[in-house]
C-alpha cells in the first residue's frame, strides 16, 4: 500500500479518499450530465475520474481534491471528445436488425464486398510508404492535413501532395476495376 492510503476514517473502515468520491460523485454526475448529449456514458465518465485519481495515488495530500477532480473530470470529458472525433463517432449508425440484417445479403454480393475489400487493400499497399502512411492517418484516423504535417515534420504542401497522389491512385484503379 502506498503511503497514506491506509488512513481510515468512518465507521467500517472507509477510506479518506472512498468517503471524499462519494460526497463529490453526485456534483460529478451533474458535470457530465450538463456536457453531454448522451446520458448513457455519464456513469462511465465518472467512473474514469475516480480510475485517474487513485492511479495517481496519494490524493490525500491534495489540499484541493474537489479542484483536482474537477480538473481530472474536464481532462478526461477533453479525452472522450478528442476520442470521438478521430474516431468520427457522430458518422456512426446505430445497429438496427431490421435494417442492417445479414438475410439481405447474398453470398454473390458478399464475395463482391470481400474483393472490393482486398483490392482496396492492395492498392493502399501499393502506394509508397510515405503516401500510404499519410493516406491512413488522414482517411482512417481522421487527421487534418496540419495535424499530419505536425506528426510527421512535413510541410502542409507536402501533405496534401501525398494525399492527393493517394486519392489519385485509388481513383485509378477503381476506374479500371469499374471498366472491367
Amino acid at each position: 500500500m502506498r503511503a497514506g492510503w491506509d488512513d481510515t476514517s468512518g465507521k467500517d473502515g472507509e477510506t479518506d479518499l472512498a468517503a471524499r468520491s462519494r460526497a463529490l460523485r453526485g456534483a460529478l454526475t451533474r458535470y457530465f450530465q450538463r456536457r453531454l448529449p448522451d446520458a448513457n456514458e455519464v456513469d462511465d465518465l465518472v467512473q474514469e475520474v475516480f480510475l485517474r485519481i487513485v492511479r495517481r495515488g496519494d490524493s490525500q495530500d491534495l489540499d484541493r481534491f474537489e479542484g483536482y477532480v474537477f480538473a481530472t473530470a474536464a481532462s478526461v470529458l477533453k479525452d472522450r471528445l478528442r476520442r470521438r472525433r478521430v474516431r468520427m463517432s457522430s458518422a456512426h449508425v446505430s445497429f438496427e436488425p431490421d435494417l442492417h440484417s445479414q438475410a439481405d445479403v447474398s453470398p454473390e454480393q458478399t464475395v463482391l464486398a470481400r474483393e472490393a475489400l482486398r483490392s482496396t487493400t492492395r492498392a493502399i499497399m501499393a502506394l509508397p510508404e510515405r503516401t500510404r502512411t499519410i493516406f491512413v492517418l488522414r482517411r482512417l484516423e481522421g487527421l487534418s492535413h496540419p495535424e499530419i504535417a505536425r506528426r510527421l515534420g512535413l510541410s502542409l504542401s507536402a501533405v496534401e501532395k501525398h494525399v492527393q497522389r493517394a486519392a489519385k491512385h485509388l481513383l485509378s484503379l477503381g476506374e479500371e476495376n469499374h471498366d472491367a
